[in-house]
């Protein structure tokens, strides 16, 4: 016999009480067992739309003037270096240019590209990951975002907490996007903010021009979204690595060698 679930067995027992103690017809019974449950469902879904998703928790900042900063919360996917201007996919063994993902002209560039996806239960606050001057802002529109990962890759992410390599999927080429790049007298790095498929616009706090501390609030991407980092050294000294964890201004993602 299948064993009842905890919301069965209260909905049962509730049932029961109602039915022997009040008379009531077996539908009305079933709607006053299972109308609290109904409502318990919706009223978390509210709070987890209006509330949960905009969570923004205190974060304290590592300092270090060396140091680059996990640009957003997430799983990160991928860590891939990049040489006169190209990524080598592993997942499709073609070279993908950076400027498809920037959206603008990033010849000849040599460094290393990561990619942190996003999901509904991360926040999703972007911060500065270096203190610098914001020299560019690009945005690039579409017509129709493309869905960032099919149902599989969804339970990978949120259940299983598993990274999959998205790098240079439809979605990771022709999405809405906006490039930024941040720079000070030592280093410079570029975020790419991709949006997912229900996501109407990518709200930044900072315009081109003006100075960002390290783990400062810099933008906010709804639902799924995806983060990408270029930076543009080859000396770098890495502190994570593909399938974890990291936390926007908290997680140190590399240090730059002296």
């Amino acid at each position: 016999m299948k064993k009842l679930s905890v919301l069965q067995t209260i909905a049962c027992i509730l049932a029961y009480f109602v039915g022997t103690q009040f008379g009531f017809e077996l539908w009305q019974v079933a709607v006053f067992a299972w109308l609290p449950i109904f409502l318990g469902g919706c009223i978390w879904l509210w709070w987890f739309r209006n509330v949960f998703f905009f969570r923004d928790p205190e974060r304290r900042i590592p300092h270090g003037d060396n140091l680059i900063l996990s640009p957003a919360d997430g799983r990160l996917m991928y860590l891939y270096p990049v040489k006169a201007g190209e990524v080598t996919s592993d997942k499709k063994g073609k070279k993908i240019r950076i400027s498809e993902l920037t959206k603008t002209e990033m010849k000849d560039a040599q460094g290393w590209l990561l990619g942190i996806y996003m999901t509904p239960f991360d926040v999703h606050y972007n911060r500065a990951p270096i203190d610098g001057e914001i020299r560019t802002l690009h945005y690039h529109r579409t017509g129709a975002n493309l869905p960032m990962v099919d149902l599989w890759e969804y339970v990978n992410f949120t259940l299983l907490r598993k990274a999959v390599d998205m790098f240079a999927a439809p979605f990771h080429l022709e999405n809405e996007r906006m490039t930024m790049q941040i720079q000070n007298g030592k280093m410079v790095c570029f975020l790419i903010l991709i949006a997912d498929r229900f996501v109407n616009k990518i709200i930044r706090f900072f315009q081109e021009g003006q100075q960002v501390r390290k783990g400062d609030k810099i933008s906010f991407i709804e639902r799924g979204s995806q983060t990408d980092l270029f930076i543009p050294y080859e000396r770098i000294s890495f502190r994570v690595r593909p399938g974890e964890q990291v936390y926007a201004g908290k997680t140190i993602i590399a240090a730059l060698e002296q």
